[in-house]
Parts: C-alpha cells; sequence; structure tokens
C-alpha cells in the first residue's frame, strides 16, 4: 500500500504551524505605527476603507451617501460625518440613513477619481457610496445640526 505522508512529512507540517504561531504572536505585538510606516499611505487608507457587510439590508447616510448595513452604522456611525452620532442609537441611525437610494460607486482613492469629484465624495473616506439618496433630515435634526454650527447638505434627489 502507498501512502500520501510519509514520516519526513508529518514532521514538515508541525514545524510549519510552530512557524506561523510564531508570526501570528509577532504581528499581534506591532503597533499601528510600525504598520503604518511599512504601508503606504494610500494602501493603510484602503485598509480602513468602509463597504456593505451584507448584500441585504443597505442603507446610505443622507449627508455622504456611503452605503452600509444598519447594524455597520449603529456599530461604527458613519466614519464621513461622525458628528451624526449613530453609533448605539437605533433611532438616530433611522433618521439619518435611508433605505432609498439608486446606484452604487465603488471609490478607492477619493481625491484622484473622477467619479469621487462627480459624487461630490472627492473629500471623504474610500468606500461603497450611493449615487442618489433620497430623503432628508427631519426638522429636529436639521435644527440641532445648525445649534452645533454643523454645516450640512442632504443629498436627496427629490424635486
Amino acid at each position: 500500500m502507498s501512502s500520501y505522508l510519509d514520516d519526513d512529512d508529518i514532521g514538515d507540517d508541525e514545524e510549519e504551524e510552530e512557524i506561523e504561531n510564531r508570526r501570528g504572536g509577532q504581528m499581534e505585538e506591532e503597533d499601528d505605527d510600525d504598520f503604518e510606516q511599512r504601508v503606504p499611505h494610500k494602501v493603510a487608507e484602503l485598509a480602513r476603507a468602509s463597504t456593505p457587510a451584507s448584500i441585504r439590508g443597505i442603507r446610505a447616510c443622507k449627508r455622504c451617501g456611503i452605503l452600509k448595513t444598519l447594524d455597520q452604522f449603529l456599530n461604527e456611525g458613519c466614519e464621513n460625518c461622525p458628528f451624526l452620532e449613530m453609533g448605539d442609537d437605533p433611532e438616530r441611525c433611522n433618521s439619518c440613513t435611508s433605505a432609498f437610494f439608486e446606484g452604487q460607486v465603488a471609490v478607492m482613492d477619493p481625491r484622484e477619481s473622477w467619479a469621487a469629484k462627480w459624487l461630490r465624495v472627492d473629500a471623504f473616506l474610500p468606500g461603497v457610496y450611493a449615487i442618489s439618496v433620497t430623503g432628508t433630515f427631519d426638522k429636529d435634526m436639521e435644527d440641532d445640526l445648525e445649534s452645533r454650527g454643523i454645516r450640512f447638505r442632504c443629498r436627496n434627489t427629490d424635486s
């Protein structure tokens, strides 16, 4: 009978696993500064890009148009609009996002992308953006933002 593994091969697998475990331990010890020094700035920014975690239940931020699931908005808020304070507030998430949007554009390098300039998201973070979003902030939200001196403009396409 022939065997797929020789006795020597079994030892090699254990060695590879041990090496991999050591590498994993080293990676945890490295801090974010080392990561940013080793990786170009654009690549590091892409690593923080926000993409929807699922195809179902995608919502768009009414201000910037970034697309995420409701759970992502609840957990992370909107990276482009932190002043909307959506994290851990389901009611605020519902009033600041919309499930009604048209089209999607994945923007990898907002400063260089003509599509990002056309969508007016060239000052925002990399991510997936809606081409148009239906809906506006309610009056209370507008008053709150104005009282804090925050300029806003919804990406609403309704006439």
